[in-house]
C-alpha cells in the first residue's frame, strides 16, 4: 500500500512538472504572450521563439565556485539512490513463499504460500458463474495481501462473485492464515464468446 502510493505520487509529481514545462516551451515556441497581449512573469523562462532554457551566462555561472560540483555530485548522487530503491522495491514484491501461522499457544507454524494460493483457487472457481481464478499472495509474511483474477462466465454477475469471494474463499484463508485481515485486491473480467446468429 505505500509503495501504491509512493509511486502515484512519483508518477503525479512527475506529469505536473511535464505539463508545466510542456506549456512554458508552448506559450514560448508561439509567443502567444505576444499575439495574446499577455503579461508574464519575470522568472518565465522563455520569452520569445528564439529563446533558450539556460542562456551560457546561466549554464556558467556557478562554475568557478568551490561548492558547486560536489553539490551537482550530490545530487545526482541522491537522484540515482532514490531511482534504485524505486526499482528494488518495485522488483521485490514477489509471491509469497510461506506464511507464520500463530498457534495460539505460544508456538508458530509455517503455511507454504503455493498451498494457500491453490486453496483459495480452488474455492473460488467452484463458485457459481466463476469459469477461471488465479491467486498471488504478496506482502510480509506476517502480514500477507492477496491478488486475485477472476474470470466470469456471461450470465455471472459480478456482485454476487465477489460477495461469495470474500465470504467464503477469502474468508477460510483469513482463518487458514492465522490473520484479522487480508487486504485484497480483485480484476474481474468476463470471459469471451462468439456472438450467437438469430434467425
Amino acid at each position: 500500500m505505500v509503495l501504491r502510493g509512493v509511486n502515484r505520487v512519483l508518477v503525479g509529481a512527475a506529469g505536473v512538472v511535464l505539463v508545466g514545462l510542456g506549456a512554458a516551451v508552448l506559450v514560448g515556441a508561439l509567443d502567444l504572450q505576444r499575439r495574446w497581449g499577455v503579461t508574464l512573469p519575470s522568472a518565465w523562462p522563455f520569452d520569445g521563439p528564439r529563446d533558450v532554457l539556460l542562456s551560457r551566462a546561466a549554464r556558467t555561472k556557478w562554475r568557478d565556485e568551490g561548492w558547486w560540483w560536489p553539490a551537482v555530485i550530490a545530487g545526482l548522487g541522491v537522484v540515482v539512490l532514490l531511482a534504485l530503491w524505486w526499482l528494488l522495491a518495485q522488483v521485490r514484491r514477489r509471491r509469497l513463499r510461506e506464511l507464520v501461522v500463530d498457534c495460539g499457544d505460544g508456538e508458530e507454524a509455517v503455511l507454504r504460500g503455493r498451498a494457500l494460493e491453490e486453496a483459495v483457487c480452488a474455492e473460488a472457481e467452484a463458485q457459481e458463474g466463476v469459469e477461471r481464478a488465479l491467486v498471488a499472495l504478496l506482502g510480509r509474511r506476517t502480514a500477507p495481501e492477496a491478488r486475485v483474477g477472476l474470470t466470469l462466465a456471461p450470465h455471472a454477475s459480478p456482485a454476487v462473485a465477489l460477495s461469495q469471494l470474500d465470504g467464503e474463499a477469502l474468508e477460510h484463508a483469513r482463518v487458514s492464515a492465522g490473520v484479522g485481515r487480508l487486504p485484497v485486491e480483485v480484476r474481474v473480467r468476463a470471459v469471451r464468446h462468439r456472438a450467437e446468429r438469430v434467425g
